[in-house]
């Protein structure tokens, strides 16, 4: 798209936000939530209580990702930001598991978790300008280090299941693997 722009996702730009996920939460009322509440605090969180949480974070800021714009109108979200800012994605036994070199508490280690995009646009090659928005981003603001732990394949090329990336999306930017430990869910890094 020639008029793509990506911004970080400050609050001003939070109704942004809120018109892109709509009023289902984008996947399956999850708010992007899923890697930020543990799974209990998660689930006791009706579809208004995970948003009310994301818009409260986005409120404290710094901004905990980008949004991509084609004109006005936000059309795709990438959850980007030190690993400490999403908890649950650094858990023992996740394909995400945090290495000894890249610590969760270690500020400069970036963690790219989840990526949304209205419905119509995906299979459209969008996560790679988002990922090349994120790069610029995250060396901006004093990344060492960016994380992802994406999907080798999936059954379509809209699928949900994307919500994490496509490992090749990844690889083309420059990402390498360090790790396997799920098959299909490298953990993929590139060092700034």
């Amino acid at each position: 798209m020639e008029t793509l722009q990506i911004h970080p996702l400050t609050p001003d730009r939070a109704a942004d936000f809120t018109d892109l996920f709509g009023p289902q939460g984008a996947c399956y009322g999850c708010w992007c939530s899923y890697f930020r509440l543990p799974p209990k605090v998660r689930q006791a969180l009706d579809g208004d209580g995970k948003r009310d949480h994301m818009l409260a974070r986005i409120a404290a800021g710094p901004p905990p990702g980008l949004l991509a714009y084609d004109g006005a109108q936000a059309i795709g979200w990438m959850q980007i930001g030190p690993r400490a800012d999403v908890p649950q994605w650094n858990n023992p036994n996740r394909s995400s598991t945090p290495l000894p070199d890249a610590p969760a508490d270690d500020p400069g280690v970036w963690a790219i978790s989840c990526f949304f995009f209205r419905p119509k646009l995906r299979g459209r090659g969008l996560s790679g300008a988002m990922l090349t928005g994120g790069i610029a981003h995250a060396r901006a603001h004093g990344a060492r280090l960016i994380e992802a732990s994406p999907m080798d394949r999936a059954k379509q090329s809209k699928s949900i299941g994307l919500f994490v990336g496509s490992t090749s999306t990844f690889l083309r930017a420059g990402f390498a693997e360090v790790v396997c430990r799920k098959e299909g869910r490298p953990l993929l890094r590139l060092v700034l």
